[in-house]
């Protein structure tokens, strides 16, 4: 569509295009109703069938064992930073957390409101542009869980993998910015959270896979109805009114994601998408990654150029091409180029170019 733009925005960020024009037309009159999306009932049998695919076709794609549990959730992943810990964090308990960037520092600061915080590693000490992995992660004697944040939006790094845990503690993932970005074991977590805002939908509805056993578990603390996982859990993510529309988009999200590959093929896409902009970062002397190579982000490619001048002219220039929402974030500044799921390969490529272009004309 001529229109559009390629949109590098960190979120709210790029949605397929087939969801969008779908969307459009539905929130006119959604499966012939003589209705749109937004007017119906949560209750009614129309948006019953919304949930109950959307459900249905998470588990497909991540492949879920009946053990698991798919939510709906108000409030985005910072209210699961608080939600956790105050559901599974006992008085005088430890949790562990892994500190790879700002969200995870957030996490942290809220979950210290309910318990102990061991914080098992950090890389703080080099403004989070590295995974700490292997020896580097000291565990806690008895964590009442492990979490880490698996993709980092601000510094533009990625666990490859998930980080071992000792035995019998579960683990629990704050996936916002790259949930469904490849194959996931699940059976490794006991919950993992993500704000659909990055990579699954419009903001204001938050995805929660849990294991069954810590639904039925007895938070340890009397919680408010709503923050309480087996409440929402026992009434289908419906206590009350849930973001419709936010949910119905990520539905087809997921038929999207399962009509292009499944996760195999997005996860070799969203590869190649990276390598497109890594390959000229590894090759500039203009231009630079500002992740360790071993933990670069395939979400989020963040970079500098040789003076924040060089970058102020090549934003301007990027958006006069088309190319926009790559300016860095403010507490780090420099450059960011988005490319979740629905960001198209051709707009990695455009970038490429121009950051080559840009180096022959002004490096």
């Amino acid at each position: 569509m001529s229109e559009r733009v390629y949109n590098f925005s960190p979120g709210p960020a790029v949605l397929p295009e087939e969801v969008l024009e779908q969307a459009r037309e539905d929130l006119w009159n959604i499966g012939g109703t003589g209705i749109g999306i937004l007017e119906h009932s949560h209750r009614g049998k129309l948006f019953n069938r919304v949930i109950d695919e959307a459900q249905a076709d998470c588990r497909t794609l991540a492949l879920l064992p009946p053990s698991y549990r798919v939510l709906f959730l108000h409030g985005g992943a910072s209210t699961q930073f608080f939600m956790l810990p105050a559901s599974y964090l006992p008085d005088g308990g430890t949790a562990d957390y892994l500190n790879t960037g700002s969200w995870s520092a957030k996490a942290i600061e809220e979950a210290r409101r309910y318990g102990q915080v061991h914080v098992a590693s950090s890389s703080e000490d080099a403004s989070y542009t590295y995974i700490p992995q292997g020896e580097e992660i000291s565990y806690s004697s008895a964590p009442a869980y492990v979490h880490f944040t698996s993709n980092n939006t601000i510094a533009g790094t990625q666990h490859a993998t998930e980080p071992l845990v000792p035995d019998e503690v579960w683990l629990a993932c704050d996936a916002s910015s790259d949930i469904l970005s490849r194959p996931i074991d699940v059976e490794k977590y006991g919950l993992i959270y993500a704000g659909a805002q990055k990579n699954l939908g419009p903001a204001g509805v938050t995805l929660v896979i849990m294991r069954e056993e810590l639904i039925t578990r007895s938070a340890v603390r009397e919680l408010p109805m709503m923050l309480r996982y087996r409440v929402q859990a026992d009434h289908d993510s419906r206590y009350n009114t849930p973001n419709v529309f936010g949910i119905y988009v990520m539905g087809r999200v997921f038929k999207w994601l399962l009509a292009n590959g499944g996760l195999a093929e997005i996860g070799r896409r969203n590869a190649a998408k990276a390598a497109l902009i890594y390959d000229v970062l590894d090759s500039s002397s203009l231009f630079k990654g500002t992740a360790r190579a071993d933990s670069r982000s395939l979400m989020n490619v963040t970079f500098r150029a040789c003076t924040e001048e060089l970058e102020s002219l090549f934003i301007a220039e990027a958006e006069k091409e088309g190319l926009v929402g790559l300016k860095g974030h403010r507490s780090v500044g420099g450059m960011r180029a988005s490319i979740y799921n629905a960001f198209p390969e051709k707009g990695c490529e455009a970038l490429a170019q121009l950051m080559r272009d840009f180096e022959v004309r002004r490096g």
